[in-house]
């Protein structure tokens, strides 16, 4: 399944979560971070610049899932995905934290939140990071840990108010492919 490491695959829409971050990630972040983020947002195509912030950021408020997700971001548009993999790693952490799940998430259950619910922030925050791994796994080849992903987000959201069943089509069309 060569073609599912390319282009093929487009990335979440970036803003599908604008509201996540505002009402969820935001709160609580001290000003220094904010600020910090900010910058590293303004610096964008200066590296070295960036990543400082970036830094600055994580040590005013380490931890914070808005700092965690300046990094994702970062990394994604960079096309340093196995970095932003990484991040996607400890966004997982934080979800499963956050959400009292198992910190494995393929022991998480459709009973352990109400992750059909998209005005629920906190299981909402999961859902997005699963998907977000679904998504680096798959652009980085790792196909059978994606699809375990995209499956464990059909299984806890049947509804697929998260969109994973995008990448389960293309998944599924990239295997014909190379069948074919």
């Amino acid at each position: 399944m060569s073609g599912l490491a390319g282009n093929q695959i487009s990335p979440p829409a970036p803003d599908d979560d604008a509201a996540l971050v505002d009402a969820l990630l935001g709160k609580g972040l001290c000003a220094i971070a904010e600020d910090h983020l900010r910058q590293a947002g303004l610096a964008y195509d200066q590296t070295e610049v960036a990543e400082k912030h970036l830094a600055a950021a994580a040590t005013a408020a380490p931890g914070h899932a808005a700092v965690l997700i300046g990094f994702y971001r970062f990394y994604f548009y960079k096309g340093r995905l196995r970095e932003a993999l990484a991040v996607a790693d400890l966004c997982l952490e934080k979800a499963c934290r956050d959400n009292r799940l198992p910190m494995d998430w393929r022991r998480v259950k459709s009973s352990d939140a109400s992750f059909s619910d998209y005005g629920e922030m906190l299981p909402r925050f999961f859902m997005f990071t699963l998907k977000g791994y679904a998504y680096l796994n798959l652009r980085l080849g790792d196909v059978t840990e994606g699809l375990a992903a995209v499956e464990k987000l059909l299984e806890l959201d049947p509804s697929d108010k998260i969109g994973a069943r995008v990448l389960l089509e293309v998944i599924e069309r990239a295997s014909q492919d190379d069948d074919g």
